[in-house]
C-alpha cells in the first residue's frame, strides 16, 4: 500500500507540470489519479516493448552482418594463401622452363651471347662512322639486336651480316654525294661532299667532319696546316689518275684535335701585354736594321763608284775625303794624315748611326721574355692559392704566358742579333774602305814629297 501511495505521489508530482499546461484534464480524485497512472504505465509499457522488439530485431541483423564479414575475411585469407602458393608454383615452373630452354638451345645460347656483344660493338662503330654521314640511322636495327633478350631470327642474323659486309665494302670506296654542311656560324648549305672510305669527308676544298651526336656534317672551326688543305681542291676536281690527299687514319679524331690547336693569333694573345711589347721591339729593330742596310748599301755603292774615279770627288763619303786631300796637297805628310783622319771621323758617325740601338733591342727582348716568364708564374701561383690544383685550366693561362713570352723574347733576339751583325759588318766594310783609301793617299803623298 505504501508503494502504491508512493508511486501515486511521484506520478502526481510528474503530472503536476503537465497539469499546469492542461489543468482541465487533471484528475480530481485519488481514484482518477490512480487510473491515469495505470493508463500511462500501460502506454509506456507498449512503447518499451516495441523498442525492445526493434532492438532485438536489429541485434539479429548486426550479428548476421558480422558473421557474413567474418566469412568474407576467411575466404580472402584462403584466397591469399592459394595465390601465394600459385605464385611459388609458377616460379618453380618458370625456373624449370628456363632451364629446359637453355638445355634446348644448347650452343645457340653461346651464339646469342656472341651476337649481342658483336651487335653492341658494331652499333657503336656505326654511330661514329663517316659512312653514316651518307647513310644515316643504320645503327637502329643493330642497337635493337644488341638489346634483345630472345634469340634472333635467321633473317635478322642475315641482315646483321649484310650490314657488316656493307660497312666493309663502303670503307674501300671513294665516293661523292649531295648533302647538307653546317658551317661554324650554324648556317646550312647543300653541296657536294666527298668521302674517302671511312677516313675523311671533304667539301668545297676543306675538311668536314660528321657529328654523330647531332647527326650533322660540320665544318671544322679551324683547318689543319695550309699544305695539308691545299691538295683538297685539286683532288676534288680530278676525274681520273691519282692525286695527293692527306687523310686522317683516326677517322676524324686528329682533325678534331687540330681544331683545338692554338693558332698564331692565339699564341700572340697568350703572351699578354709583355708579348706585344716584345713584338714591338722586334718590329722596331727590324725597321732600323732595314733602314741601316738600305742606307749603307747606297753609301757603299757610291764609294765603290768613287774608287773608280779618284780624280773627280763626288758628294759621298770617299769623295769628301778625296776633296780634303785635294785641298791639302801642299801640306806635310803628318798634317795630311791628321786631316784625313779627321775626315774619316766625321764620316764614321753617319755610318754607325742607330746600329747600337739594334744591339740594345736584341739584349732587351730576352729580358722582357724572362719578365713575362716570372709574371706568368706569379699568376699561376696565385691561381693555385685561390682555386687549388683541381682544374688545370685555371693555371694554363699563367703557364702559357710564362712559356710564350720566353719563346717570343728568344725569337725576337735572334733576328735582331743577326741584323745587327750584318749592319755592323757593312758599316765596318765602308769604314775600312775609307781608311784604305786614306792610307793610300798618304803613302802616295809621302812618295811625292820624297821626290
Amino acid at each position: 500500500m505504501k508503494k502504491l501511495i508512493t508511486t501515486a505521489v511521484v506520478a502526481a508530482s510528474l503530472s503536476l507540470t503537465a497539469g499546469m499546461v492542461n489543468a482541465a484534464d487533471a484528475p480530481k480524485t485519488i481514484e482518477q489519479l490512480l487510473q491515469q497512472v495505470k493508463t500511462d504505465r500501460a502506454a509506456d509499457g507498449k512503447v518499451n516493448a516495441k523498442r525492445e522488439a526493434e532492438f532485438q530485431a536489429e541485434r539479429g541483423d548486426k550479428a548476421a552482418l558480422l558473421q557474413r564479414e567474418k566469412n568474407a575475411l576467411a575466404t580472402e585469407k584462403q584466397r591469399g594463401k592459394d595465390l601465394n602458393q600459385a605464385f611459388l608454383d609458377n616460379e618453380r615452373k618458370i625456373a624449370q622452363l628456363e632451364e629446359d630452354l637453355k638445355t634446348a638451345q644448347g650452343d645457340l645460347g653461346e651464339m646469342f651471347g656472341v651476337v649481342k656483344g658483336e651487335a653492341g660493338d658494331f652499333a657503336g662503330k656505326l654511330v661514329g662512322s663517316n659512312i653514316s654521314a651518307q647513310y644515316p640511322k643504320r645503327d637502329a636495327f643493330i642497337a635493337d639486336l644488341g638489346a634483345r633478350k630472345q634469340l634472333p631470327k635467321i633473317e635478322e642474323l642475315e641482315k646483321f651480316w649484310q650490314e657488316q659486309l656493307f660497312e666493309m665494302v663502303e670503307s674501300g670506296k671513294v665516293v661523292k654525294f649531295e648533302g647538307a654542311v653546317t658551317d661554324i656560324d650554324g648556317n646550312v648549305r647543300n653541296t657536294t661532299i666527298h668521302r674517302v672510305g671511312n677516313f675523311n669527308l671533304t667539301a668545297d676544298g676543306k675538311y668536314v667532319v660528321y657529328n654523330p651526336e647531332l647527326g650533322l656534317i660540320q665544318e671544322l672551326s679551324q683547318q689543319p696546316e695550309g699544305y695539308q688543305v691545299a691538295p683538297i681542291a685539286k683532288w676534288e676536281g680530278a676525274s681520273s689518275g691519282a692525286e695527293k690527299l692527306y687523310i686522317d687514319p683516326a677517322r676524324g679524331t686528329l682533325l678534331n684535335i687540330f681544331t683545338q690547336k692554338a693558332s698564331f693569333e692565339d699564341r700572340l694573345e697568350a703572351g699578354g701585354p709583355i708579348g706585344y711589347i716584345i713584338i714591338g721591339l722586334l718590329a722596331l729593330g727590324i725597321l732600323i736594321g732595314l733602314e741601316r742596310l738600305l742606307t749603307l748599301t747606297l753609301v757603299g755603292t757610291k764609294v765603290n763608284a768613287q774608287r773608280k774615279n779618284i780624280a773627280n770627288p763626288g758628294n759621298n763619303a770617299l769623295g769628301r775625303i778625296l776633296k780634303v786631300y785635294q785641298d791639302n796637297k801642299d801640306v806635310d805628310v803628318e798634317t795630311l794624315e791628321l786631316k784625313l783622319d779627321e775626315a774619316i771621323l766625321k764620316e764614321t758617325p753617319a755610318l754607325e748611326a742607330r746600329i747600337s740601338i739594334i744591339k740594345v733591342l736584341a739584349a732587351i727582348a730576352p729580358m722582357m721574355g724572362l719578365l713575362g716568364t716570372v709574371t706568368g708564374m706569379i699568376a699561376t701561383f696565385q691561381s693555385i692559392q685561390l682555386f687549388g690544383t683541381g682544374d688545370p685550366k685555371l693555371m694554363a693561362g699563367g703557364i702559357s704566358m710564362a712559356l710564350v713570352t720566353t719563346v717570343q723574347g728568344l725569337i725576337a733576339a735572334l733576328p735582331l742579333m743577326l741584323v745587327h751583325a750584318i749592319v755592323v759588318a757593312r758599316s765596318k766594310s765602308i769604314v775600312q774602305t775609307l781608311e784604305e783609301q786614306s792610307a793610300g793617299i798618304i803613302a802616295e803623298h809621302a812618295e811625292k814629297r820624297a821626290d
